[in-house]
């Protein structure tokens, strides 16, 4: 039986679906034949098929599902909000990172770039620094963003296409300002010493406690909805 694939594509060794489930156990244990087809009912992914009918899987799709499920997992995405980050302009370009370990310096970027990377207009961009989603540096044309802004205002752009806008998300920012002022509180007399080891140790005590802060208020914030939603 002739497959459909294009020949650019038989000349890379596809996968089928039992296998892709075998390579991404380790990672993901709840991982399945029947959550992959659900994927692809929902318009996430998109696997090549045989005349036969056959899902066969590049490592475009593996990697692209790899990023779904990690989406998932680590940051709660909802599915269509994940279909729109994958989708969204410049998405192969910019992936989603971590922030800058503390104490490291985030590269600064012009406005034109973070527009062009997060897939926003200035307009939206403005009106984000206007409510205090964005922290450019400097004025007028010396005026930079720090390169983690990116990620800021592409979701706060998918935020705002769902009805949420510039003005709604003030309260997410007034309310990480309270819980980094609260971890400043604690660390600050330590992160001024002198000694440099002392210092050391503080940032990487800050750390510690600001990703358990992080994980704490996506719990709260998650349970409240699950309460709402009941």
């Amino acid at each position: 039986m002739t497959s459909t694939i294009p020949q650019r594509e038989q000349r890379e060794r596809l996968l089928r679906i039992g296998e892709v489930v075998r390579r991404l156990r380790d990672e993901f244990p709840d991982i399945s034949i029947s959550k992959i087809r659900y994927l692809e009912d929902e318009g996430l992914i998109q696997p090549r098929r045989t005349q036969g009918g056959y899902r066969l899987f590049s490592g475009a799709d593996l990697e692209r599902l790899e990023r779904i499920l990690r989406l998932q997992r680590d940051e709660f995405l909802p599915l269509r909000v994940i279909k729109d980050e994958l989708d969204a302009p410049g998405a192969a370009e910019r992936k989603r990172r971590r922030p800058t370990a503390l104490g490291t310096a985030d590269e600064l970027i012009t406005l034109a770039e973070l527009c062009e990377r997060a897939g926003i207009d200035v307009q939206l961009a403005k009106e984000l620094e206007e409510f205090g989603l964005l922290a450019p540096q400097g004025t007028g044309a010396e005026k930079r963003y720090p390169e983690t802004d990116v990620d800021v205002a592409h979701v706060s752009a998918q935020l705002a296409r769902a009805g949420v806008g510039p003005r709604h998300l003030r309260s997410f920012r007034t309310a990480t300002a309270r819980q980094a002022s609260l971890l400043e509180q604690l660390f600050a007399p330590a992160l001024r010493a002198r000694n440099a080891e002392r210092r050391a140790q503080a940032l990487r005590d800050l750390q510690a406690l600001a990703e358990l802060a992080g994980e704490l208020s996506a719990l709260l914030f998650w349970r409240d909805l699950r309460d709402f939603a009941q």
